[in-house]
């Protein structure tokens, strides 16, 4: 092989080797999914009062960036309900069209997590399965 293509080809495998790992980042920071920030929730639902007290009957996971998914049953329709919301599972609505006995049996649910880049934390019981059921269309039925 002449010393020019020898030169070339070294010169070629120094460039690709120092210049190759900078490119792989710059394109991993310029795809999609680096564009959004991580929703990424954990729900659980148990009997009792607390959830000191309860133990863990069912849990579920719901990731909304950049599309719906996780364990959770209705995914998408969950999402849209908590971007509507602002993420704030507080001021998810009762649905008025659901008729729940009076009975007391406590749910208690837990949602831990991250909502756009933000930590969040949420504990709330319900009167019971019912109850819990009737906030929102779809992020308390799981």
């Amino acid at each position: 092989m002449p010393n020019t293509a020898r030169w070339a080809a070294t010169i070629t495998l120094t460039a690709t080797a120092v210049c190759g790992p900078l490119a792989g980042t710059a394109l991993a920071a310029s795809s999609p999914t680096a564009l959004y920030a991580p929703s990424s929730l954990v729900f659980t639902t148990g009997h009792g009062e607390i959830a000191a007290e309860a133990t863990p009957e069912r849990a579920v996971t719901l990731n909304c960036a950049p599309t719906a998914s996780g364990t959770h049953p209705a995914a998408v329709s969950a999402c849209a309900e908590l971007r509507a919301a602002g993420g704030d599972l507080n001021a998810l609505p009762a649905r008025s069209d659901v008729l729940c006995t009076r009975e007391y049996d406590p749910v208690v649910v837990t949602v831990d997590g991250v909502w756009q880049g933000k930590r969040i934390s949420y504990e709330r019981t319900f009167s019971n399965e019912c109850v819990k059921n009737s906030y929102g269309t779809t992020v308390f039925t799981y």
